[in-house]
């Protein structure tokens, strides 16, 4: 079974505790020291309530499977935007591929045209 980009893992990998916090900073993409910070402050102000969702949230998630381990930072940094923001990401990716279509009709263009160099040089050859 292949594991999912854009669920939620524990990430034992970088973890200080379970990887909750680790995890949470993974999947949105912010430093993990910020997010520990926002954990420690908010659970001084919310006393019991966020530790029991901090464990319940051990409890329940998945530790990140070893698949996704092995992702460069490009490809991290795609999922982590298509997890934020997925309109964006479908933009993105549609506005690239049709860069790359513009490129390759210019050089379609290029090497068919009548004028071209690469044109009169094959014409020389025969």
């Amino acid at each position: 079974m292949s594991a999912r980009h854009t669920r939620f893992y524990l990430d034992k990998k970088h973890a200080k505790f379970l990887g909750v916090c680790a995890g949470i900073a993974d999947y949105t993409g912010i430093n993990s020291l910020w997010v520990r910070v926002g954990f420690v402050v908010l659970t001084l102000l919310t006393f019991p309530w966020l530790l029991i969702a901090y464990f319940l949230t051990a409890w329940l998630a998945d530790a990140k499977p070893s698949e996704l381990a092995g992702l460069d930072a490009e490809e991290t940094r795609f999922w982590q935007g298509v997890r934020t923001s997925p309109r964006r990401s479908v933009r993105e990716v549609h506005s690239s591929f049709r860069d790359l279509d513009r490129r390759l009709a210019d050089i379609e263009a290029h090497v068919t045209s009548s004028s071209s160099r690469l044109a009169r040089e094959i014409d020389n050859l025969r």
